[in-house]
């Protein structure tokens, strides 16, 4: 089980041991400094192309820096007052960003707002969403999960905790803070990892889909 994945961050367990830059890649040639750990960054680029998705889905941010964080956080409050801040930006140390795991995604448009970038629940980006779990990833921060993750909605951010827990998750409906409560207590059973392998299943539904469609169904 890919346990190094669940690194639980946010503000009542900060980040004590920052991500050297070094470890970290490119989420994509067209994107040189977005950057993310390597598993996360190889299963997004897979992810983006069994989906179609590669130049309508575009990445807005990945790993950062607790310096960059540090600004990210007082530009915002300058910009758009505390109040904001405290919704949409992590304090520098608790902000998933800087373990190389979260990504920040948007619909390419002319103008992409860095805090709050678009990721409609509809065409691609919702296509992606539903894809997400095969392949290691998590919607981290939903609106009926607020008063568990202290952080407002945002449907632009994707976490990356490695199958089967991405899938697990997302069936049992659960936040990040409260699967790992359950993983760290009696819950932590033991699953299967080959029908789990990133993407698998997700092609396995598509072919299954596009033989329906196509009046092909064995019988």
């Amino acid at each position: 089980m890919t346990e190094k994945y669940l690194t639980l961050v946010n503000i009542e367990h900060p980040i004590h041991h920052p991500v050297e830059r070094e470890t970290l890649v490119s989420v994509s040639e067209e994107h040189p400094g977005i950057l993310m750990e390597r598993t996360a960054a190889e299963a997004l680029q897979e992810l983006l192309a069994d989906i179609g998705g590669k130049g309508l889905i575009v990445p807005v941010s990945g790993w950062r820096s607790r310096k960059e964080q540090e600004k990210i956080w007082a530009d915002t409050v300058a910009d758009r007052g505390l109040a904001f801040a405290r919704k949409y930006v992590a304090l520098p140390g608790c902000s998933e960003h800087e373990t190389g795991l979260a990504i920040d995604l948007a619909a390419k448009a002319p103008d992409i707002d860095f805090i709050c970038p678009e990721f409609p629940r509809i065409g691609i980006c919702q296509k992606f969403r539903e894809a997400a779990p095969y392949y290691g990833f998590i919607e981290r921060y939903t609106k009926e999960k607020e008063s568990v993750t202290g952080i407002s909605e945002e449907p632009w951010h994707f976490r990356y905790v490695g199958t089967p827990h991405s899938i697990r998750i997302t069936e049992q409906n659960l936040a990040l803070e409260e699967y790992m409560e359950r993983f760290a207590g009696k819950d932590r059973r033991s699953v299967s990892r080959r029908s789990y392998l990133p993407g698998r299943m997700f092609r396995g539904m598509q072919g299954i889909s596009r033989m329906y469609a196509s009046g092909k169904e064995r019988i």
